[in-house]
C-alpha cells in the first residue's frame, strides 16, 4: 500500500510516499480501505516529536480516515497506526457508520476538530445558557466547530480571534457576535472590550504564550480557560494557586486521546455532531484537499497559519 513515513523527525519535508506492505487483519479491529484522511495540527508536534506523546520511529502520522469496512459500510473511524495510508486497522468501539449527505471532509473535521469542540464547551468548561465564549484560532478546524456549536447552545456573546480580515469574516459568517485581531498589541483589553467591556466568562485557547496570559487576565470571576494545544510552542507563564484563587478563576487541559479508553465518550457526541450536519445545523468547513503526496504541503500551510478549517489528504491520488 502507499503510505507516507517518516524515518528521521523533523519537519514537513520528512513526510515522504512509500510502499508499504499491507497491516495484518486482527482480532478485535477492522481493516478498512482508506479514501480520505485528516490532517491535525497534532500531525505536526508528532512529526517533530514535540507532542504529548513521545513518538518512535519509523512512522505513519494521522489519526482520522474515512474509509469503507469489508462489508462496504462507509465509516469515518479513529486509525491506530497511522491514518496516511491506503489501508488501517480501527476500533470498531471508534467508527462511526455515516449519513448520506456528509462528505468525507465534512466527517474528517468532525473527528478530532468537532469532538474536541464538543467536549471543551460540554464537558470541560460546562457551557452555560447567557455565558460568553472566546474563540482563538476562531478560523481553525476547532474553531470553526466551537464558535457554531457555542452559538446553537446559547452562548450570550460569542468572541472570535483570528489573524486576518478574511478570517474574521468566516467567523461573522458561522455566527460569531464579535471578532478581534490575534495580533492587537493589548489582547486583554481587546477581549474585554468585545465583550461590552466586561471580563469575559470562558475562553477556548489553543496559542499559549502571550495570548494565554492575556486570555487568563481578561477571565471573570468563575471563569474557565480551557486549553488544548500550544501552537505557538511558546509556554505560558507558570500560574500561580493564589492568583487563581483570589479571582475564582479555573484553567483546565483538555486532549481528545483521554476519551479513546472510554468510547461512550465518543459514541454519543459523534452522533450527535452527525445529525447536525446532515439537518444543516452546523457547517464543517473543509478548507483544503491535498493529494496523499503532498502531505508536507499540508503540513506547510497548517505552521504557516495560511489554512483555515479542515485541512484532509485524498488518499487515492
Amino acid at each position: 500500500m502507499r503510505a507516507i513515513q517518516i524515518t528521521e523527525f523533523g519537519g514537513p519535508e520528512v513526510l515522504t510516499v512509500v510502499e508499504l506492505p499491507d497491516p495484518e487483519p486482527t482480532p478485535g479491529l477492522d481493516l478498512i480501505e482508506v479514501q480520505t484522511a485528516g490532517v491535525n495540527f497534532a500531525d505536526t508536534h508528532q512529526v517533530e516529536n514535540s507532542y504529548l506523546s513521545p513518538a518512535t520511529l519509523p512512522l505513519v502520522p494521522g489519526s482520522e480516515v474515512v474509509g469503507t469496512r469489508p462489508d462496504g459500510t462507509r465509516v469515518a473511524a479513529f486509525a491506530m497506526e497511522g491514518g496516511y495510508a491506503e489501508k488501517a486497522r480501527v476500533f470498531p468501539a471508534m467508527s462511526f457508520p455515516l449519513p448520506d449527505g456528509v462528505s468525507d471532509g465534512q466527517a474528517l473535521a468532525l473527528m478530532v476538530q468537532g469532538l474536541t469542540a464538543w467536549h471543551l464547551l460540554r464537558t470541560t468548561t460546562h457551557l452555560m445558557p447567557g455565558e460568553s465564549v472566546v474563540v482563538h484560532a476562531a478560523a481553525g478546524g476547532v474553531g470553526t466547530i466551537a464558535l457554531q456549536l457555542a452559538k446553537a447552545w446559547g452562548a450570550g456573546n460569542v468572541i472570535a480571534v483570528a489573524s486576518s480580515d478574511d478570517k474574521r469574516a468566516l467567523a461573522t459568517e458561522l455566527g460569531a457576535d464579535v471578532t478581534v485581531d490575534a495580533g492587537e498589541a493589548d489582547l486583554k483589553s481587546a477581549l474585554e472590550k468585545a465583550n461590552d467591556g466586561h471580563k469575559v466568562d470562558i475562553v477556548l485557547e489553543m496559542v499559549g504564550g502571550t495570548t494565554f496570559d492575556a486570555s487568563l487576565a481578561a477571565l471573570a470571576p468563575f471563569g474557565r480557560l480551557a486549553t488544548f494545544g500550544m501552537a505557538s510552542r511558546t509556554p505560558p507563564k507558570p500560574i500561580e494557586a493564589g492568583a487563581l484563587m483570589s479571582r475564582s478563576r479555573a484553567v483546565l487541559g483538555f486532549w481528545l486521546a483521554h476519551c479513546f479508553s472510554r468510547p461512550e465518550m465518543l459514541q454519543g457526541p459523534m452522533a450527535e455532531l452527525l445529525s447536525m450536519v446532515a439537518e444543516g445545523t452546523l457547517k464543517p468547513i473543509v478548507g483544503g484537499t491535498y493529494p496523499l503526496s503532498e502531505a508536507h504541503r499540508a503540513h506547510e500551510d497548517l505552521r504557516s497559519r495560511a489554512s483555515t478549517g479542515k485541512l484532509v489528504l485524498d488518499v487515492r491520488s
